[in-house]
């Protein structure tokens, strides 16, 4: 893991940030003896976030067939 100070992490951020996301990770150390680990957040999708499909039924069709099923309740 590559290790910088915090003078140079804050010089160089944007460089810094790329090689943590490259590498997984990067270490920052403190004048004062303090130590930290920078890693990359995991994207996650949102559970809602499903593949749309293909139908040949129209939005007049889609909207009498929803329509129906609330009149049944």
């Amino acid at each position: 893991m590559q290790t910088y100070s915090f003078t140079e992490a804050r010089q160089n951020l944007a460089s810094v940030l790329d090689e943590a996301n490259k590498k997984g990770g990067v270490r920052i150390n403190r004048s004062d003896g303090q130590a930290f680990i920078l890693k990359p957040v995991p994207i996650t999708g949102s559970p809602l976030d499903i593949k749309g499909i293909y139908t040949d039924i129209s939005t007049d069709e889609i909207v009498d067939i929803i329509s129906e099923s609330r009149e049944r309740f």
